[in-house]
């Protein structure tokens, strides 16, 4: 996300004003009326609660993104206002997942905890002005109470309750002598207005539950319409960017901010990210993990950033998806494969470059004695030559994959191995096919094929056409391996795009298969979980960070060489 300051982009040059996205042009706007004396400070606001997932990169791009365009700072602020849901698990792994897509929040951490005291005191000042009410009316009451988008809703019995009174109960909801649920602090503002946020919303409620970091010090607070704009403004935020789902909260946002008379954070808000055959509610992805269809928020299948992280992403291509990506002012669904294109396009620049087989048949090259074992060279990385060369073991005895044997009914365009073809071992040779065996149900159990020895890649002479070339492990040096190879877990493109459908009903069953005794080069064996491989032919595969173990490597499937998704 990094790019030029604002007037390396625009100075003098009206195109490229016209290429800059809405919120650029907002912020440069800004700068040039000298608001907030030309800052600007931005801030991620997560609620500890959950996982971040592939939406909330893009939020991260944009927020720390545009603090570092602008040479501006970004804070990270815990909205950690609901201590029912809140684990301090959740914390630590948000901050884990920023500092993996390479930013830092410079202008601090914070958590919305730290105003307690400043929200409380903020609430006694709307209540002392007549601006808010305590009402004790069920939650149920309250809700038939509000009206609809088309009619107007009806006042609270309590809505003219004196000043002294309902501060007095205020005081007592957070000494603790009302039970929870029944009551609540309001805001007063109108109940006839046509956004629907404006119709006296909640300011706090009684909850008595543990906090993650208060203890049991408080137990009323404050909602997330409350808390945040004054949050921001304590902070000292210019610019407040969120996803659209907040532009009916704006209002209120405002509201809170010019009665209270503080610092003037300002909201603008931008278009969500939406990916097609994914679900990105935290609550169901909760019930994902809870009902055991994935084994954990961090399952490859899922859209966690942790989930994409042990699946084999890298940051880079993540912040190269959300800006392609892009920022808009409606929100639209995006293609998956856009995600995956811009993963392929990252680590065919970067990944090391290894053979292994995954469905492994036994190959024999009949003009070969037993026990031969040759080196033979190959590169790293043929889009990077600093990469260098490393060398593999050829022999006598080697695997291929079972599907690129066909024993009978081939045409013009079977490219491998079948009776009376050729083709190229990867980096080593050509060779002819012999004879094959099968076992008692007609299953191919060994291929024999014979070398061409002057048909050494980089020193061919053989004149022999071979059109296919094929990935092989040597037997004698290989490793056994655990590949799991992951699609798509759901397989409808809006698994919760019916009200009426579980989007349960959506999954896939073929989003993991599981593939034992898969052989693989010995380079193999130092993999790192993180450290991108290309397994020639197959895709791009890491070690996966949970289960593989020293005498046991489990290799996760990003993404495969190129799209090959059939739903």
């Amino acid at each position: 996300m990094e790019s030029s300051t604002p007037h390396a982009h625009t100075e003098g040059n009206e195109e490229g004003k016209s290429r800059r996205h809405f919120i650029q042009q907002i912020i440069d706007a800004d700068l040039q009326e000298g608001l907030h004396g030309g800052r600007v400070h931005t801030r991620f606001p997560p609620e500890p609660n959950g996982y971040l997932h592939i939406g909330h990169a893009k939020a991260i791009c944009v927020n720390f993104g545009l603090a570092n365009e602008y040479g501006g700072k970004v804070n990270l602020r815990f909205d950690d206002t609901n201590p029912v849901k809140e684990d301090t698990a959740y914390v630590d792994a948000i901050r884990a997942d920023i500092a993996w897509l390479g930013f830092e929040w410079n202008g601090g951490e914070y958590f919305t905890s730290d105003y307690f005291e400043t929200l409380f005191d903020y609430a006694v000042r709307l209540i002392k002005d007549g601006k808010a009410y305590v009402d004790e009316q069920s939650a149920e009451e309250i809700a038939a109470q509000k009206g609809t988008p088309t009619s107007p809703g009806t006042a609270s019995p309590y809505r003219d309750r004196t000043v002294e009174s309902n501060l007095r109960l205020f005081h007592e909801m957070r000494e603790g002598k009302h039970p929870e649920g029944s009551m609540v602090l309001r805001a007063k503002i109108d109940m006839g207005h046509a956004n629907m946020h404006m119709r006296d919303p909640f300011m706090y409620r009684i909850k008595f539950a543990h906090h993650h970091r208060t203890g049991d010090a408080w137990c009323i607070y404050p909602m997330y319409d409350f808390a945040h704009g004054q949050s921001d403004s304590i902070e000292g935020i210019t610019h407040s960017l969120c996803s659209l789902e907040f532009e009916n909260h704006r209002p209120l946002y405002e509201w809170y901010i010019e009665n209270l008379g503080i610092f003037p954070s300002k909201q603008r808000e931008f278009a969500r990210l939406n990916l097609n055959y994914t679900v990105m509610s935290k609550r169901k992805l909760l019930r994902l993990v809870e009902d055991g269809v994935v084994d954990g928020w961090d399952d490859p299948r899922m859209p966690t950033l942790s989930g994409l992280r042990r699946r084999g992403y890298s940051p880079e291509s993540i912040r190269a998806f959300c800006d392609r990506v892009g920022l808009a002012k409606r929100n639209n669904i995006i293609d998956v494969g856009l995600l995956e294109f811009s993963l392929r396009d990252h680590l065919n620049s970067v990944a090391t470059r290894a053979m292994a087989v995954l469905r492994p048949l036994k190959m024999l090259i009949v003009n070969l004695p037993e026990g031969h074992v040759e080196w033979l060279p190959t590169e790293n990385n043929p889009e990077d030559p600093s990469a260098g060369m490393r060398d593999i073991p050829f022999g006598r005895e080697l695997f291929i994959e079972e599907d690129d044997f066909k024993a009978e009914e081939v045409n013009k365009k079977w490219f491998r191995l079948a009776p009376g073809r050729s083709v190229r071992l990867k980096s080593a040779y050509i060779v002819t096919y012999v004879n094959h065996l099968v076992d008692e149900h007609g299953q191919v159990t060994e291929v024999h094929v014979e070398l061409h020895p002057d048909s050494k890649s980089g020193s061919d002479t053989s004149g022999i056409k071979a059109k296919g070339t094929l990935h092989w492990v040597e037997a004698t040096h290989a490793k056994d391996a655990e590949v799991r190879l992951y699609d798509r877990l759901f397989s409808d493109p809006s698994p919760d795009g019916d009200k009426d459908r579980d989007f349960m009903e959506c999954l896939n069953p073929d989003s993991l298969e599981r593939l034992k005794g898969c052989k693989v080069e010995p380079s193999l064996v130092t993999a790192e979980a993180g450290e991108p491989w290309q397994f020639t032919r197959l895709g791009y595969f890491t070690l996966d960070s949970r289960y593989s173990t020293a005498d046991r490597p489990v290799f996760n499937r990003a993404v495969t060489l190129k799209d090959g998704w059939k739903g």
